[in-house]
């Protein structure tokens, strides 16, 4: 059975209603690991003429949560991060990405940025998928082109995050 973005996000919408909160979240990012098995679903979204680094296929109107579709070229390592007030879950369709956990640290002086320390890391290969909860920070670390789908808990456009830095840096 082809999984199509229709199907897709239906399928999130009604896990997520059925299941709210991180139980819901988990049962997305199965959904989302068995998307990324349809390789029709994954060449309409992130096909050969796919380059965009964020687009959006779903917005869902009432809760919020979208499905991105991301093409990224060249390698890159990203900071620590959360999603503010919401989740969100990375799929790998190509390339390999490495995923870093972070642990918040103690900051007495309120110093900015943030201070973390790494808790695990591991790759995200092909069919791939990991789910971050609301106030779970990661980073993703990119060696050469990749294509994933990303689910925010709600559209992270503009909104204001706290900054975090690498040990070290």
């Amino acid at each position: 059975m082809t999984v199509t973005i229709e199907s897709f996000s239906g399928d999130c919408r009604a896990a997520l209603i059925e299941q709210p909160g991180p139980e819901g979240v988990e049962k997305v990012r199965q959904l989302l690991e068995v998307a990324l098995q349809d390789e029709d679903f994954i060449q309409t979204h992130l096909g050969p003429d796919a380059d965009s680094p964020r687009n959006i296929l779903y917005q869902d109107p009432d809760l919020g949560f979208c499905i991105i579709a991301h093409v990224y070229k060249g390698s890159s390592v990203g900071n620590p991060h959360d999603h503010a007030d919401a989740w969100a879950i990375y799929g790998q369709a190509s390339g390999v990405t490495r995923m870093t956990e972070w642990r918040k640290l103690a900051d007495p002086d309120g110093d900015r940025p943030g201070k973390v320390e790494e808790v695990r890391s591991f790759d995200q290969n092909p069919g791939d998928a990991s789910a971050w909860q609301v106030g779970e920070m990661h980073s993703p670390a990119r060696d050469g082109e990749t294509r994933l789908i990303r689910i925010e808990g709600r559209n992270m456009d503009g909104v204001k995050r706290d900054k975090y830095e690498r040990p070290g840096a």
